[in-house]
This record gives C-alpha cells, sequence and structure tokens, in this order.
C-alpha cells in the first residue's frame, strides 16, 4: 500500500509486530499531518492496541521505520515517547481518584522550587493547559473522584499536554460516556487540532469517528485494510471494510431487494 506524499509529523513505514505464532501486524503504514485527526478504527482483533503501543514506546516493532518530526526514532518506553512529542492518553486513564486536578496533571513532573513543590506555578500551568481546551472544570483543586466522566477524560488529555507534544493518540476517549460527555470531548479532539497538533484518534464509534476525523485509516486483521477522506465515505462502506465484506457483496444485496420490490409491484406478482 502506497503511503500518501505530503509533509507529516508522524508517519509509520511497514511495520511488523509478531507475538510468539500470532503476527499482529504486517507491514502497516500510517501517516499523521500537524493540525489533523487521523481516525484508527478496525474490528477486536484489527491490531489496532498493538500499533497504538508500537507508536507509544510499550512494543518494540520487530522491523519497519517510525519517522517523527522529520527524524527516525525509536522510542523505548511511553517516557521517551512523551519526552520526544507522542504523548498517549489510553482507555483506563491512569488517574489518581485521591488528588485534585493539579496533582494528577503534573504526577511525576511536578515543578519544584528547591525541595518544595512548587504550586502556584503548576496551578497556573494548570489553568492554562485547560484553557486551551475550553474544558468546563469548576476547580484545579477538586478532587478527580468528584469529576464526571467526560470531566475526566478532560484531565487526562490536558495530562497529556504537558510537556507541549506534537501529536496525542486517544485510545476510545468517549467509551462509556454519555451523550453530552463525548459531544464534550469531541469538542477537545478538535481542539487539539486547532491548536496545530496531530491527533490519532482510536474508536468503535463510527459516529465519533466521522463527527471529528479528517481522515480514516482501517485496519484488518493486522494489515492496512482502507483510507479514506472522512467527506467521501459513508458509515456502509466503512463497515465493508472493517468487516472484509466485499463491494460486491453489497451490490447484490441491493440488486436483490430491487428485484424483490419489482417482483412484488408488477402485475400477477405476490398479490396476484
Amino acid at each position: 500500500m502506497e503511503v500518501p506524499v505530503g509533509d507529516s509529523v508522524l508517519s509509520l513505514t511497514g511495520i511488523n509486530k509478531r507475538f510468539g505464532a500470532v503476527q499482529a501486524l504486517t507491514d502497516v503504514h500510517l501517516r499523521v499531518d500537524a493540525g489533523e485527526v487521523v481516525a484508527l478504527v478496525g474490528d477486536n482483533g484489527a491490531g489496532k492496541s498493538t500499533l497504538v503501543k508500537v507508536i507509544s514506546g510499550v512494543y518494540t516493532p520487530d522491523s519497519g521505520e517510525i519517522t517523527f518530526d522529520g527524524k527516525q526514532v525509536a522510542p523505548r518506553g511511553p517516557a521517551q515517547a512523551q519526552a520526544l512529542g507522542i504523548a498517549t492518553v489510553f482507555q483506563d486513564l491512569a488517574l489518581c481518584d485521591n488528588l485534585d486536578v493539579v496533582a494528577n496533571l503534573f504526577l511525576g513532573q511536578e515543578h519544584t522550587a528547591g525541595p518544595i513543590l512548587n504550586e502556584v506555578s503548576m496551578e497556573q500551568e494548570a489553568w492554562r493547559l485547560l484553557r486551551s481546551l475550553s474544558a468546563k472544570i469548576p476547580s484545579v483543586r477538586i478532587p478527580i473522584a468528584a469529576l464526571s466522566g467526560g470531566q475526566r477524560q478532560t484531565v487526562a488529555i490536558a495530562r497529556s499536554l504537558v510537556g507541549a507534544p506534537k501529536v496525542v493518540m486517544l485510545d476510545e476517549p468517549t467509551a462509556a460516556l454519555g451523550v453530552a460527555q463525548t459531544a464534550e470531548v469531541l469538542n477537545l479532539v478538535e481542539r487539539l487540532r486547532d491548536n496545530g497538533l496531530g491527533v490519532i484518534l482510536v474508536s468503535h464509534n463510527m459516529a465519533d469517528v466521522q463527527a471529528v476525523a479528517d481522515r480514516i485509516v482501517v485496519l484488518r486483521l493486522g494489515r492496512n485494510a482502507a483510507e479514506f477522506r472522512t467527506e467521501e465515505v459513508t458509515t456502509e462502506q466503512l463497515v465493508a471494510a472493517i468487516t472484509g465484506a466485499s463491494d460486491n457483496v453489497v451490490t447484490e444485496r441491493a440488486q436483490r431487494s430491487r428485484f424483490t420490490d419489482r417482483s412484488t409491484d408488477a402485475p400477477g406478482g405476490s398479490d396476484g
């Protein structure tokens, strides 16, 4: 599969990953531009999570190249990927319910003044990050346990921006959220794009994907199956690419439906 030509902040070429007898990824390609949302979709077992973990440094690919900001990279762990400028918000969010928003945002990367925590600096930076996302958080001193699901996702996304990354990966950010909270998170995704970041959105929800993504990359059985511009693809085409249904099967089904309708309407048809 040819990789589209263009300036990219992140590109993967020929990525392969095997776990024992299981070939999880085979010759996978992916490109993300600055200020672009790329949705990564596929059925269970398609390789989405494995690819995210390769990009985030959790897994090392067996072969292939990762190019970030014009340089070939090989992150050896999430901390190194974050230092490069690749941030990941995993589905479990990994927030500490008993700590407030500020403490969660800077956990492990606190601001200090000598041996003392610089609470003023962290609180100011927390508000700046949240304002950049137009986030609806009542206070940065409220415990995470008191926040809604959408607000927790907001904090996790804001935390990913500490260190000014160029690419943010979101793994199922709207899973288990209500309609209003989902809309809130999708607004955050658009805000990330508006701020010039490259965004990789992993989701099973086609409505969410079609609402915010610029391009949609479909994985199937660990391979690139299809790639679409969002405005040029229908839900039916996406589902067909995800499931492996061919256009011929879809066309034949539609033709059978039309033939049945004509037979019913014809003189001497089913009413005769």
